[in-house]
């Protein structure tokens, strides 16, 4: 619907006093050109009013629109199919990763396993010897039997961080989550004298 349509029709002038050439003149009718101009003045006026109504309605969110794009932070989001998706292609890139490590895990704690056990051999048969030769032990064999200890108790240690580890791998597969290394503490290995 036009705006025209909608306006009141302007009412015809009728000069209260002053020129009796328009009194007379009541029937007078207007000249088209002039006409014409009138409604190409509705016309623009009209655009004009709609063009001023889009600007306001653009505008009037402004302060609150560059006080919210002044932030740092972007947050995108997305449906929940995506990221079962990105999901899916993370576990399927990382998985293989995941079990070479668990299976390194497992190796280097069957290692560690068998050197517990090999030390706790000897710590059997140094406690053996000690306790048949204890009035006549000598100095380098309680330091060897010291050493034994100590070596013992790192290999223990190494072994429950490896074991802690495996947990912790088999429970990232499970979960699909992210990996977090844990490192075994390095150790000054001193020359065994024997």
């Amino acid at each position: 619907m036009s705006r025209r349509s909608t306006l009141p029709r302007p009412r015809e002038s009728v000069f209260a006093g002053g020129h009796d050439l328009y009194r007379g003149d009541v029937n007078a009718v207007c000249p088209p050109n002039l006409r014409e101009c009138v409604l190409a003045m509705e016309d623009c006026c009209e655009e004009a009013h709609e063009a001023q109504q889009l600007l306001r309605n653009g505008t009037f969110d402004l302060p609150r629109m560059s006080k919210v794009l002044e932030s740092q932070k972007v947050f995108l989001l997305i449906d929940e199919g995506t990221v079962r998706r990105y999901k899916a292609d993370l576990a399927d890139e990382i998985e293989p990763q995941i079990n070479e490590l668990i299976e390194r895990a497992e190796k280097g704690l069957k290692t560690f396993s068998r050197k517990e056990s090999l030390i706790q051999s000897k710590v059997a048969q140094a406690m053996q010897s000690r306790a048949a030769t204890a009035p006549t032990a000598n100095k380098r064999e309680e330091r060897r039997v010291q050493m034994l200890l100590k070596q013992r108790q790192r290999l223990e240690e190494e072994v429950k961080i490896l074991e802690s580890e495996i947990l912790a791998l088999v429970r990232l597969a499970a979960n699909g989550g992210t990996f977090i290394s844990y490192s075994c503490p390095q150790q000054n290995k001193k020359p065994s004298r024997s």
